[in-house]
């Protein structure tokens, strides 16, 4: 369905991509060092689901829904940075532990959707999905499966590099000392915070 001479120059474009981090990986990052890998993971699972939306609008390339996401951007956009100041503040604020909630433990469906949020709320993967794929794509064939496809792979590798930094960060809770926990709660928090308030400040391509 797509070039196979370009699949590896494509899956290493993906590669530098996907191992930068942003805010998608802070909030990764802080869910495993505060629940763990698995709470990490469940956090990467609603990333993947949001990218896998605006995969499927790309593919459409239906201009009226693109008018309407584009509209959207600005409030999708602040509405993420909000919630990735505030848990930044909860984790900076945390006394002792890495649990955001304190007392109780988050769900895995929080951690999903979580996820999902924080990916849908930087309008700028959309806007790099919908200028990339397409750079791949045969026009003497149709471009809905092979858009499908290519955005499967970059998903598959976005996956595989921010399960890295969960898997890390996971195992770095185990280690921690009680004296460092709190220190690292702050660095995490800021972080988040950070990553909040770079989101907000982002101008639409």
């Amino acid at each position: 369905m797509i070039d196979t001479a370009i699949v590896l120059p494509y899956i290493l474009a993906c590669l530098l991509f996907s191992l930068v981090p942003g805010p998608s990986v802070s909030v990764v990052v802080a869910n495993s060092l505060a629940g763990g890998t698995r709470a990490g993971l469940l956090t990467i699972l609603g990333t993947e689901i949001s990218m896998l939306s605006m995969v499927f609008i790309v593919a459409l390339g239906l201009d009226a829904v693109m008018t309407f996401v584009s509209g959207a951007f600005e409030i999708i956009k602040l509405a993420g940075a909000a919630y990735l100041v505030w848990i930044g503040w909860r984790m900076f604020t945390a006394r002792g532990h890495l649990e955001l909630e304190p007392g109780r433990r988050k769900s895995e469906l929080r951690y999903i959707w979580q996820g999902a949020l924080v990916n849908w709320s930087n309008p700028k993967t959309l806007l790099f999905l919908s200028a990339f794929l397409p750079q791949f794509v045969n026009l003497s064939r149709p471009a809905f499966g092979q858009i499908m496809v290519l955005g499967l792979i970059v998903m598959a590798v976005a996956t595989l590099t921010d399960a890295v930094y969960a898997l890390a960060a996971g195992r770095a809770r185990h280690v921690l000392t009680a004296a460092r926990v709190r220190m690292v709660s702050r660095i995490s928090g800021v972080l988040l915070m950070a990553g909040g308030v770079w989101l907000a400040l982002q101008k639409k391509a």
